[in-house]
């Protein structure tokens, strides 16, 4: 893997949690029974993107790290996804 493959998987593999993170112990001001005016009912009550911006590093480095080794190893290749044949065969040169 390049340093540009790298940093890209590591960066969509961050926005990935970071928008399965997002939502998780969401209070809206409608549920707090709080609005507040020129605000919808759906808007978050409190701030809490630094906090999930810091727990989703954490769990993206962790699924990263997980990707990377698979990729690196080799367990999964390009040709794992040829689903219809359409790579030339592996020449094993003498």
């Amino acid at each position: 893997m390049t340093i540009t493959s790298v940093v890209v998987l590591f960066a969509v593999v961050w926005f990935m949690v970071f928008f399965i993170v997002l939502p998780l112990r969401l209070t809206t001001q409608g549920d707090a029974g709080s609005v507040v005016p020129g605000t919808p009912r759906g808007a978050p009550r409190d701030e809490m993107v630094g906090r999930k911006a810091k727990v989703t590093t954490l769990f993206a480095i962790i699924v990263w790290g997980l990707l990377a080794g698979i990729i690196t190893s080799g367990t999964i290749t390009v040709r794992d996804f040829d689903w219809m044949g359409r790579m030339p065969p592996i020449s094993s040169a003498p």
